[in-house]
């Protein structure tokens, strides 16, 4: 059990460095990404050089040395005038600034909501501390669910559908698109276009609870052909395992509350309150972006997820010794 635990508390930061893509709003890639990293390097400018501006006026205010006035209530009216002029001139360009940013702002708002070429479509529930993923299709059967992972194809538009089931969450992948917010109760939506293939980690942005900073999920940008392989793939059941091992565990994880919570299709199981694992050995991630997929951290987070992630919903569950193994086999089969 200890060794377990040792794998799992490296995992969060081998996750981070496995991805081809870094985390970062100001690495854009797709034009929803660009459009909000533009606007932003535009606001830095102007605020940058407004400070600049102020920051001379203040010093030459600092070095000017003047003779006190003798009367200290005597004006001198061209004095006056001047200074009101250029507090006048100052006051009229910081209402035009503002003016500029806030339409500038309402533009890019405008565009990025205007819903042009809806494509893919995906519908994305957030819970206490994961992010459900469904493929909506025309064809019912080719709708499937998946968890913490979502795959698109590289230069086509993607529209994502937002629920919460709990509480408020936010929806960000700041390569890709900006943050919209989960809702319970209200059905939010975001658009966006990957324009070049790679891995790219997201977060949820609104806290959320204990473990708010460990709600992660990665988006996967592949080309067309890829794509369609990997929904073909995600689309059919689980497969019957074949040998001996994970035959067992596969009766292991039917006998357990695991059947109660979980779904796999093409088994009994078809629990609905926590993440699909038809085919959760496909997956780069366990626990929502927060340990990379292999089998030691598989097994730590089935026998202990409470000491890897405090505060998750998925209890302990009483496993004989040598029921672990087959478990572990048979979940990490489910490709």
């Amino acid at each position: 059990m200890m060794r377990l635990r040792q794998v799992s508390l490296v995992a969060p930061i081998a996750c981070l460095t496995a991805c081809q893509e870094w985390q970062s709003a100001l690495h854009p890639r797709g034009p929803e990404a660009r459009q909000l990293a533009d606007l932003f390097w535009i606001f830095t400018a102007v605020t940058g050089v407004v400070w600049l501006l102020t920051m001379l006026v203040l010093l030459a205010a600092l070095l000017r040395r003047r003779a006190p006035p003798r009367d200290p209530l005597a004006t001198d009216p061209v004095t006056e005038r001047r200074m009101t002029a250029i507090v006048s001139t100052a006051v009229g360009l910081t209402g035009l600034t503002v003016l500029v940013l806030t339409g500038l702002s309402y533009a890019s708002q405008r565009d990025l909501y205007s819903g042009k070429g809806e494509g893919l479509t995906i519908r994305v529930n957030g819970h206490q501390f994961w992010w459900e993923v469904t493929y909506e299709d025309a064809e019912p059967y080719k709708t499937f669910t998946t968890a913490n992972e979502i795959h698109i194809p590289v230069g086509e538009p993607v529209t994502v559908k937002l629920n919460a089931s709990d509480v408020i969450h936010s929806f960000w992948v700041p390569s890709l698109f900006g943050k919209q917010d989960l809702i319970p109760g209200r059905e939010n939506a975001i658009r966006f276009t990957a324009e070049r293939e790679g891995t790219y980690r997201g977060q949820c942005a609104e806290f959320c609870g204990w473990q708010h900073a460990h709600m992660g999920l990665l988006v996967v940008a592949r080309p067309k052909e890829a794509f369609e392989r990997w929904r073909e793939q995600q689309i059919r059941p689980a497969d019957p395992p074949a040998d001996p091992e994970r035959q067992k565990g596969l009766q292991v994880f039917l006998s357990k509350p695991c059947v109660m919570c979980h779904s796999v299709r093409g088994t009994p199981a078809g629990g609905r309150v926590a993440p699909d694992l038809t085919h959760v050995g496909s997956r780069q991630t366990l626990a929502a972006a927060m340990l990379p997929m292999s089998r030691g951290n598989l097994a730590a987070w089935i026998v202990d997820p409470q000491s890897i992630k405090p505060g998750v919903n998925m209890p302990l569950t009483k496993l004989e010794p040598d029921e672990i193994d087959p478990l572990v086999s048979y979940l990490e089969g489910l490709k």
